[in-house]
């Protein structure tokens, strides 16, 4: 809502010294956004006044149009003769008054005017189009003035140039800020001034001959004003003074009567429509729309009517969809047209009927979306209407009627419905202060809550009845919302909130932490991914059509039809961050999240809605949760490019299946799980370099995640690095299995003793399945095993490969002797032999 200062002060008599910026602190303060206060003909000096054009000569040797035109300017040059200019627009003839810039002034944008010499003469000044003086943007001809202004007036005040403008961005709950009324209440009560209300007017009694309204559905339309004015001049114009309030309030001047319900309702926020009564065809009829109509609406735009929209109709059809847009058929003209009654003679609009009307906001709201057509009308209607203001706005209307278009006002007052009462709202007195935690006291309480239009009674509990212009206000915490905001926000005390006390983490919170943390040490980045995903991303990875991970929860509102469904693997997002940053020049790149998957088992119970006026029973919470799919926990890595850079110290090493692996390890060691990894072959991974993942749980092998490089084709699809690689793991199955405490390890202050093995296996047996094996063997003194060469050769024969590992062992009390780490490693060879098939290397 842009609201002119100049017009402001029609309604609060603002002291002199008071400038926008100061009016803009106190509306803030008082909880309105004012985004802007902009100070229009701030770079504009004079002198610039109204002329009258004498003379013109056409100049025809240019290859256009150039007119030499002499202008008496009065005595505004100091010497009362006429001042000859140089101009190129043609829209104007000998005997029009037009806006002349002398020279010396300096107009919009620090654009000086001086006496010089162009087209073989010399202009003296310059005659000003709209766009030049800053109130508008026609720069095709010059501004031509009504004729009944003097020569040399100041057209900077006939003009309105100089003013500022508040540009209030109105938030849903102060649909009644979108009107000069609103917002100079709102001005009236931050200075503490009276106010001037432009709807306290002399309204008539409904009843005599009107035209006649009908209201079918009275919860969408409560009430229905419809005034009539004969006898308007169809050439009459809108004054200047209106066109220029219209223009800094950002609407565009089209017509007098057009100008003239605009005007209203920006002055009052009642919306109104004019239609002329010679395309009228018998009653006005609110009702819905029928199935198939249509409905051309003012922007020339043939619409399909829905079985839910409201519109206006007479015997013939609808005429405008209620509270959004008019009709063509029925638009005010200014020109002979073509009347919907053959009766009817063919000119201009003479007869208007004024619509003033209450609408439902739901209903006005859905309509303007369903049909993708907001205008100022809607916006206020889905903000709330004050439903007492229609009388006042359609005698507003009529009353500019008939000064400025020379019309006589219909006898009858047509007002049909019975809008709601206003609601009456119990409070205790001292409940702002309970919810500012300040002592206001009653009086201030009352007295805020009447300067907002309440009336109050009662004592210690209040009977609250809201004004008519403030649907909003309905509960308690509304009212005291008005006296905080009205007593100042900034008065309130900061106090820090003391939260009960708690038990600190939960073991799933410490989990997730110490998993993060370590994952960033690691030199993982944490992305956080939207957890939305389509149909082509599952695809993309290639899985099975009877993958689990196909099964999703589709959202009834997604925020893209290309994503509607709930994620079941955080790959599809992980993956899209990789390929983003890759694109944008990251080249080395490895990144981790954690958060909830959706799994739908599809045995879920249909949701139930639990009413609104009590609070869910038990049963109805339960059945809640029940229809809520599991929604376990994962976290998950993707890798691409290399892993340790390259330098003097060698070259880099790329990043591989191994290192995706390690990341598993890295989780699992944080949980206090031992992971088993297995050779597998699932879905989005290559089919050689994936490994299951799996911990073991009542001595049972739990699957928990996969890991390794991803299939090319899917780095294909997905437009990824080559050889990128990934990991999933299920953090919540991990958490279930981490155990109690972490117990601190013994730490044995004996020396180790080390033994080397190498064993030669067969390729298909895992490293990790001889590992086992050793660890088995070993016993009780084996501390630690690692794989530290793998060697393949032709000595080895044809699918044959060593496997070497360091063995360390060491006693808690004592010192090993060679004799018992020999016997030691004889024994895990041993059983590394007898379960895999081994050899020892060099027997």
């Amino acid at each position: 809502m842009r609201v002119p200062l100049s017009w402001l002060r029609e309604y609060v008599d603002l002291p002199s010294e008071v400038d926008g910026r100061e009016v803009a602190t106190r509306l803030i303060s008082a909880g309105l956004e004012v985004e802007l206060v902009e100070r229009l003909g701030a770079d504009l000096t004079g002198p610039l006044v109204v002329g009258r054009v004498l003379a013109i000569e056409e100049l025809t040797e240019f290859k256009k149009p150039i007119r030499y035109c002499q202008v008496d300017v009065g005595q505004a040059n100091g010497t009362g003769e006429p001042q000859n200019i140089i101009c190129g627009a043609t829209n104007f003839a000998v005997g029009d008054k037009v806006v002349v810039v002398l020279p010396g002034a300096v107009l919009p944008g620090g654009f000086k005017i001086s006496a010089r010499k162009t087209y073989g003469h010399v202009s003296e000044g310059m005659i000003c189009s709209a766009r030049e003086l800053g109130v508008g943007e026609d720069h095709d001809g010059i501004m031509v003035l009504p004729p009944e202004h003097e020569v040399g007036t100041d057209a900077i005040t006939l003009l309105e140039l100089l003013d500022e403008v508040l540009d209030i961005a109105v938030t849903t709950d102060r649909g009644y800020c979108l009107s000069m009324r609103g917002v100079a209440r709102e001005t009236a009560t931050a200075f503490g001034l009276p106010l001037r209300d432009p709807a306290l007017l002399d309204v008539p009694a409904a009843g005599g001959p009107g035209h006649p309204v009908r209201i079918e559905d009275e919860t969408a339309c409560d009430r229905f004003v419809a005034r009539t004015v004969s006898g308007v001049r169809p050439d009459a114009r809108s004054p200047i003074w209106m066109r220029r309030r219209l223009q800094k309030s950002g609407m565009r001047p089209v017509s007098l009567a057009v100008d003239i319900t605009n005007y209203v309702m920006l002055e009052l926020g009642q919306p109104l429509h004019a239609y002329d009564a010679a395309r009228l065809n018998g009653t006005i009829v609110v009702r819905r729309a029928a199935e198939g109509e249509r409905l051309t609406t003012l922007d020339g735009v043939e619409r399909k009517l829905h079985p839910e929209d409201l519109v206006i109709a007479d015997d013939r059809g609808p005429v405008g969809l209620a509270g959004v847009m008019g009709g063509a058929d029925t638009e005010i003209a200014d020109a002979p047209h073509e009347p919907r009654s053959p009766l009817a003679p063919e000119v201009g609009t003479t007869d208007i009927v004024v619509e003033a009307a209450h609408f439902d906001a739901v209903t006005i709201a859905r309509a303007s979306r369903r049909h993708r057509l907001s205008s100022e009308a809607s916006r206020r209607f889905e903000r709330g209407v004050d439903p007492a203001a229609a009388g006042a706005a359609a005698q507003r209307a009529v009353d500019l009627l008939v000064l400025l278009a020379g019309g006589t006002a219909g006898e009858g007052v047509t007002d049909v419905g019975t809008p709601a009462p206003p609601a009456t709202v119990e409070m205790r007195a001292d409940h702002p202060d309970r919810v500012a935690g300040v002592t206001y006291g009653r009086e201030v309480v009352v007295r805020r809550l009447q300067e907002v239009g309440c009336a109050v009674d009662g004592s210690d509990i209040l009977d609250v009845t809201a004004p008519t212009w403030r649907p909003d206000l309905t509960e308690p915490n509304d009212l005291a919302e008005e006296v905080l905001r009205l007593e100042g926000y900034e008065s309130l005390p900061s106090t820090l909130p003391r939260p009960p006390a708690g038990r600190g983490l939960t073991e799933g919170q410490r989990l997730r932490r110490r998993v993060g943390r370590a994952l960033a040490g690691a030199g993982y980045v944490e992305t956080l991914n939207y957890p939305f995903v389509g149909e082509k991303a599952l695809d993309a990875l290639g899985l099975p059509e009877d993958d689990p991970r196909r099964r999703a929860v589709r959202l009834a509102n997604p925020l893209s039809e290309e994503e509607p469904q709930l994620r079941t693997t955080l790959l599809p997002g992980l993956l899209e961050t990789l390929r983003r940053n890759h694109g944008r020049g990251g080249g080395d790149l490895a990144l981790f999240e954690s958060g909830l998957v959706f799994r739908p088992t599809g045995l879920e119970p249909a949701a139930i809605r639990p009413p609104v006026t009590r609070r869910p029973t038990d049963e109805e919470i339960a059945a809640l949760r029940a229809s809520v799919p599991p929604q376990p926990r994962s976290v998950a890595v993707v890798l691409a490019g290399a892993r340790e850079p390259g330098g003097w110290w060698g070259s880099e090493r790329p990043a591989a299946w191994a290192d995706a692996v390690e990341a598993a390890r890295v989780v699992a060691r944080e949980a206090r799980v031992e992971l088993i990894v297995e050779r597998d072959q699932h879905a989005p991974w290559h089919p050689g370099r994936c490994a299951a993942l799996r911990m073991r749980v009542a001595g049972e092998r739990l699957l928990v995640g996969h890991a390794g490089e991803l299939h090319p084709r899917v780095v294909k699809a997905l437009g990824l690095p080559e050889r990128s690689c990934a990991m999933e793991l299920h953090l919540d199955l991990l958490k279930g299995a981490s155990g109690g405490p972490v117990a601190a390890p013994d730490i044995s202050t004996f020396p180790v003793a080390t033994q080397d093995v190498a064993l030669v296996v067969d390729n298909a047996v895992p490293a990790a399945e001889v590992e086992g094996a050793l660890r088995a063997g070993a016993g009780e003194l084996l501390e630690s095993v690692r794989l530290f060469d793998v060697f393949t050769g032709e000595q080895l024969g044809a699918g044959r490969k060593s496997l070497a590992y360091a063995l360390r062992f060491r006693a808690p009390d004592r010192t090993l002797t060679a004799e018992e780490a020999t016997a030691a490693r004889e024994a895990a060879v041993a059983t590394a032999i007898s379960r895999t098939g081994a050899t020892l290397r060099g027997a």
